[in-house]
């Protein structure tokens, strides 16, 4: 029997939003999970990451393209991992992580992955709001006046226009959210490839020509080509750190760990190779025929001067934008706010409080976090979450062998998870350790060549120091 198609939850009512889902709401099939991965990595923002990367590190496009696809394949392995607890019990994340953090400090990482989550949800609003710019000026003709914080007044207008069009679809309810993730991804490729045909007849047969250069880079040495190839893959990885730690939040919906491990295998690596091929290709075709370099999409269409095309990209970047930000960003927002106080914050006012934030990040992402670099940004948030992610694991494999007890989880006080006052001081201090390490060996100079290690030593470390104060004598 084949699986159903895609189907978000429904929105919780502001007494359910943490509760466990029970098993004849589990619905998700192997197809549910690939849509989620597949508008995750066709943003407009991957599409800005990845291509980035092609250019950003001096390494042949046949590295690149390696370690992009080795990435997808360790981040499959990692997810598979950390979404285990959710499909097994039907918990999200919040709830997942009082097993290692305790019943009280598992608000610690739920917050801190609520902040990731919200920084995502507004700089996901400002790209597709990108988009909806595009859309106007390709269909008014307005050219672009005095900036204000990095953006003109139809750049403000589109981002005010995108940021309540979020609050009126998480307000109304989540369920026809399916609907952007089953048609934006198939024709988010369709324009993609649209794209790369309009820029192979624009480069007079160049096209393959520049791929060619970038995937053959004969200055580059055996370390320029390694460190590059170590650093793409821990930059993609920290990019998926933040859905990685909460996958939770989604696998609690599978119906079974098949279809949770063949949406997690079909879902990455194959979405991977064709969606950085395409990137590929399309940065090259821009280098030829505007020669620069661009690593946003829209900036491509709108010199492309047709009209059509425009209207088209634009019109699915914003849905598979919008799509994502609100399945991906805002549902894991919401939970970890949710679960600062369960009794007195619900789904709505959750999202109200996300909304706000998103608002101010969003309207600074031009004046602040792009002055960081795309990557900077990425690494510094993925190595943050890295040690709560090796905690997690440690935990659930090592300490618990798999096995949670769903009355202590959800009991205020005294249950097995209660560690006493409530936190897990083992938890704390590998959580700190940590942490501190794995952001610092992003900006701190003098470990600068640990930096694409950083989500992996941070975990790994993580949970190293947490099995080894928390292991049975």
């Amino acid at each position: 029997m084949p699986n159903p198609p895609h189907q978000t939850p429904p929105i919780p009512s502001d007494h359910d939003t943490l509760n466990p889902v029970l098993p004849r709401d589990k619905t998700w099939g192997w197809f549910a999970i690939f849509n989620v991965w597949a508008n995750d990595v066709q943003s407009l923002f991957g599409y800005s990451l990845v291509a980035s990367l092609f250019i950003s590190y001096g390494v042949s496009g046949w590295t690149a393209f390696a370690a992009l696809i080795t990435a997808g394949l360790l981040v499959m392995f990692l997810v598979n991992l950390s979404g285990a607890a959710g499909e097994k019990y039907g918990i999200p994340y919040p709830v997942f992580a009082r097993a290692s953090m305790g019943t009280s400090g598992a608000r610690l990482p739920a917050l801190l992955r609520a902040i990731v989550a919200v920084f995502w949800y507004g700089v996901q609003v400002y790209f597709a709001s990108s988009a909806l710019a595009l859309l106007i000026r390709s269909l008014t003709g307005i050219s672009d006046g005095a900036l204000f914080m990095g953006m003109t007044g139809v750049d403000w207008l589109s981002f005010l226009l995108v940021w309540v069009f979020h609050i009126l679809i998480f307000w109304r309810g989540m369920g026809w959210v399916e609907t952007f993730l089953n048609i934006a991804g198939p024709f988010v490729y369709l324009v993609m490839i649209g794209l790369v045909v309009v820029l192979w007849n624009r480069a007079d047969g160049q096209l393959l020509s520049q791929a060619q250069t970038i995937f053959s880079n004969p200055e580059g040495t055996v370390w320029t080509e390694t460190s590059g190839f170590v650093a793409i893959v821990g930059t993609m990885v920290a990019y998926f750190a933040a859905v990685m730690i909460n996958f939770s939040d989604f696998s609690r919906f599978a119906r079974d760990k098949r279809a949770m491990t063949i949406g997690n295998l079909t879902g990455l690596p194959l979405n991977m190779i064709l969606f950085s091929a395409l990137a590929l290709l399309t940065t090259a075709g821009a280098a030829v025929v505007f020669g620069e370099a661009l690593i946003n999409p829209t900036e491509i269409v709108e010199r492309t001067d047709s009209v059509i095309l425009a209207v088209i990209a634009a019109i699915t970047f914003f849905a598979a934008t919008v799509g994502i930000n609100l399945v991906a960003n805002f549902i894991p927002a919401v939970n970890g706010i949710a679960n600062m106080a369960p009794k007195r914050i619900g789904f709505r006012m959750a999202g109200i409080i996300t909304s706000v934030f998103a608002l101010i990040i969003g309207g600074f992402w031009t004046s602040f976090i792009s002055q960081v670099g795309i990557d900077g940004f990425v690494n510094t948030l993925g190595a943050t979450l890295a040690p709560l992610y090796g905690i997690l694991i440690a935990d659930y494999y090592l300490i618990r062998k798999q096995q949670l007890s769903l009355d202590d989880l959800y009991a205020p006080k005294g249950g097995l998870y209660y560690y006493g006052n409530g936190w897990n001081d083992h938890a704390l201090v590998a959580f700190g350790v940590a942490a501190v390490f794995s952001v610092a060996a992003v900006w701190v100079p003098v470990l600068n060549q640990l930096s694409g290690y950083a989500w992996l030593i941070g975990a790994l470390l993580g949970g190293a120091i947490y099995y080894r104060r928390s292991k049975p004598a």
